[in-house]
């Protein structure tokens, strides 16, 4: 998840940069007042901390719980279909030991198990990749939201450039905390979640 975060926060970064270099400035001034109650005036370039406004937005961690919970659900099915396999390989070699089976049942059972356990791990390949391909998408829809929000958000703020800090891969070092947009930013993504689900 961490990693998938790090993307995210890339991808944003990126699409941020050419956002803000294509919009048009707007000649209305308008400013943000920062947390630390400074301003950062329209035409600034100012950053949000990526990592911190993704933990902490509604919709992202609604949809990472709703991810979570199927992840659990899909491996403890898993892990009851894998017991019941092994529990049946035990039984069969049991009787196969004790003389309990002709051959011609031994090699119908045994090609029987040896079915069910390719079956067992095509389902497991399979809900892997269903459980990744579902966790791109929720990735995508996050970023698309926070992409969507900051577009209009610095349609109001007309900033020159939004820039992403993330984790190791920092676009900004150091950065004047009047300059970081991040919890008003998180903020407003909120608000428009909460009245989305309204």
């Amino acid at each position: 998840m961490k990693h998938t975060l790090s993307i995210l926060a890339a991808i944003i970064s990126v699409a941020m940069f050419v956002s803000s270099c294509n919009s048009t400035q707007s000649t209305q001034a308008s400013a943000q007042v920062a947390p630390s109650g400074e301003i950062a005036p329209a035409g600034s370039i100012v950053y949000i901390q990526m990592d911190s406004l993704v933990n902490q937005y509604d919709m992202f961690n609604d949809l990472k719980s709703e991810f979570e919970s199927k992840v659990e659900a899909i491996q403890d099915d898993l892990r009851k279909k894998s017991n019941a396999f092994e529990k049946s390989a035990t039984d069969f070699q049991n009787k196969l030991n004790k003389g309990l089976l002709t051959r011609s049942q031994a090699e119908t059972q045994q090609q029987a198990l040896m079915q069910r356990e390719q079956e067992l791990r095509n389902l497991s390949q399979q809900k892997q990749m269903e459980m990744q391909e579902e966790e791109a998408v929720m990735l995508r829809r996050v970023m698309d939201a926070i992409q969507t929000y900051l577009n209009s958000y610095n349609e109001t703020h007309n900033y020159a450039l939004i820039l992403t800090t993330s984790g190791a891969s920092s676009t900004v070092i150091v950065g004047n905390p009047s300059l970081d947009i991040t919890n008003d930013v998180l903020k407003g993504l909120n608000e428009e979640y909460i009245q989305s689900k309204k």
